[in-house]
Formats: structure tokens, C-alpha cells, sequence
């Protein structure tokens, strides 16, 4: 007997207790600053130097470069691919990037589909992300260097 008023009063307990549940659409968490959420791609600062795709341990990033008309030395990027099915936000890939061009946002809101094919995500739509870190671009930015300029 003296067992179940126990387990009674735990139960009691918790009712007095903050509720922690958010109403998520709604309501959204503030992320910590060094939240790892989806990427954001700066083309313009891509050397096309390939190891983001060689460190990725789940081979979900794919790029494609081609000579440069100014500078034929020189590459510019052509298509930067990111399959999100099988990302698993490591940071391996923004670690290795000697140009800072590709960085980990605070976002993780906008990668929910009903649709897999929607997870493949193109140049154009990690360059659009236009949150990133835990401030927005029209707060004082990083300033983009000459391409190519070594971190």
C-alpha cells in the first residue's frame, strides 16, 4: 500500500512541474550558437578544390567545376549538390573548406517534405539560404574575400 501512495505521489509530482512541450510551428527553439543545422553554399568563394566531397564520410556531396574564361589556371564552380537523406550534418565538410565557402546554418526548419526527391538540394538553393550561423545576412556579415583567399 505504502508503494502505490508513493508511486501516486511521484505522478502528483509532475503535474506541478513547468511544462516543457512547445507548440512547434508555432513556437520555435532558440538553437544554441553552435548549432550544426543544413549549409549554405558562397560559389563565388569556391576554389573547386573537392574535399568536401572526398571527407564526406556518407558521399551525399557532388560538385562540378570547369576552366575558367578569365583565368584558364583556375576553376570555377558549375554545380554543387547536396542529397539531404543521407546528410548527417558532421562538419567535416565546412572544417576542410581552405575558402570558407561552404558554413553550417542555425536553420533546421525547412528540410521537412512528404517528398524524398525534395532533399536533393542544388547551388541555387544553398545560396539562397540566407540565414546562416545565428544571425541573418543583413546583420554585419563575414566579409567575402578575393576568391580563393585562404581562411
Amino acid at each position: 500500500m505504502f508503494r502505490l501512495l508513493k508511486g501516486f505521489g511521484v505522478t502528483l509530482n509532475y503535474f506541478r512541474q513547468k511544462k516543457v512541450t512547445i507548440q512547434y510551428p508555432e513556437e520555435r527553439v532558440a538553437m544554441p550558437p553552435r548549432y550544426r543545422g543544413i549549409h549554405r553554399f558562397f560559389p563565388d568563394k569556391c576554389i573547386v578544390c573537392n574535399l568536401c566531397v572526398q571527407v564526406c564520410p556518407t558521399d551525399v556531396i557532388t560538385l562540378t567545376g570547369k576552366k575558367s574564361e578569365e583565368n584558364p589556371k583556375k576553376k570555377v564552380i558549375e554545380t554543387y549538390n547536396i542529397d539531404f537523406q543521407g546528410c548527417i550534418l558532421c562538419d567535416f565538410c565546412t572544417e576542410v573548406c581552405p575558402t570558407d565557402a561552404i558554413v553550417m546554418t542555425a536553420r533546421y526548419n525547412n528540410l521537412s517534405s512528404f517528398n524524398r526527391a525534395e532533399h536533393f538540394k542544388d547551388i541555387k538553393w544553398l545560396s539562397d539560404n540566407h540565414i546562416y550561423g545565428n544571425y541573418e545576412e543583413s546583420d554585419p556579415a563575414p566579409e567575402a574575400g578575393e576568391r580563393g583567399e585562404v581562411k
